[in-house]
């Protein structure tokens, strides 16, 4: 056993969960993984290992195939804490296919929660997402700004998924946390591992990043008729290594039995940042003007979010320690090297 117990992370191979089992493993965690690579990739596990040393195992389970999953669980004893990442996250597929999220991102957290009860798991970190405040009037939002009707299903599954977590801690001795993440982007510094999906890719910065290296031909910058200070969306970007670095302070914090059955925190930077802005920071750090043109909104999109983090930052002792252009560097690092350019 490791000096701070074995963790189960599912969704392990995907962005966020690789990189924050990387930021587990360096801050003294046991971790093993749980991902039926539908969106992810096995070589994942071995990218953690180059940078950590540590070969982690990844059980190639589907989630909402509840024997299988328990056989992870008898298979693993000892497993005190849960991080669950694994989810649909695309928003234009979740509009177009709502079935598919309702089922897979629902049914398996409901299992999760069952065999965390069978198992007397004691802490579970649940990927939650800003989307749950929808078109939230006041900004910066805080975890007591009131939720809006969700833009999305996927955003409505995360918002259900809240809701589920919350009836079942009356009913559980595991403590949960809810991390609301605002717009996780990047790679680790080292080059060696990013975002690498199979996910049709929309999200703004892998869109650019890929723009830049040829993948695709031209950036569309969606929707520039907004009310915000150059017409484009505002969104709350964070390094993903700071959002990781949060996870393995969620734990760290349950274990000191400080929170209620359920605490919620926003994982933002609290800086909103305009998808030209975006541009131009990229443009900066690449050294090369962006292919790009001014198209239309799309259905889904929010109009402008950020976090207030306060809460984060003063409960867990988390800290923010990379800047925009750093989030724009390491994306265009880890493409070039995906790439091989």
């Amino acid at each position: 056993m490791s000096k701070k117990g074995k963790v189960l992370v599912t969704g392990g191979c995907g962005y966020i969960g690789s990189h924050t089992i990387i930021d587990l493993l360096e801050n003294g965690f046991e971790v093993v993984s749980i991902d039926n690579l539908v969106r992810s990739k096995s070589l994942t596990i071995d990218r953690i290992e180059k940078i950590t040393g540590t070969k982690i195992k990844n059980y190639v389970v589907d989630l909402c195939d509840f024997d299988a999953t328990k056989a992870v669980f008898a298979a693993e004893p000892n497993i005190e804490g849960i991080i669950h990442f694994a989810a649909l996250k695309s928003v234009p597929e979740s509009v177009e296919k709502p079935l598919l999220y309702y089922k897979n991102n629902i049914e398996s957290l409901v299992n999760l929660l069952q065999l965390a009860n069978e198992f007397s798991i004691k802490s579970f970190v649940f990927s939650s997402s800003c989307s749950v405040y929808g078109n939230a009037t006041d900004l910066p939002v805080t975890e007591q700004t009131p939720l809006t009707d969700a833009e999305s299903p996927y955003a409505h599954t995360k918002q259900i998924g809240e809701a589920i977590i919350k009836a079942q801690a009356k009913k559980s001795n595991t403590k949960f946390i809810l991390l609301r993440y605002f717009n996780p982007v990047g790679a680790h510094e080292s080059g060696e591992i990013g975002e690498d999906t199979t996910d049709v890719i929309t999200a703004v910065v892998p869109r650019i990043t890929g723009t830049a290296i040829g993948k695709f031909p031209l950036f569309t910058v969606l929707g520039t008729d907004y009310p915000t200070r150059d017409g484009s969306c505002i969104r709350d970007y964070i390094h993903v290594m700071d959002i990781a670095n949060a996870h393995t302070k969620a734990l760290e914090y349950a274990a000191q039995e400080k929170n209620s059955e359920v605490e919620i925190f926003n994982l933002g930077t609290g800086n909103g940042v305009t998808v030209l802005e975006a541009i131009q920071s990229f443009e900066r750090v690449g050294g090369q003007k962006l292919n790009y043109k001014l198209g239309d909104r799309r259905a889904g999109d929010v109009v402008a979010i950020y976090a207030d983090n306060q809460k984060a930052v003063t409960q867990l002792g988390w800290q923010i320690r990379r800047d925009l252009d750093t989030m724009m560097r390491t994306a265009w690092v880890w493409e070039q090297k995906m790439y091989g350019k």
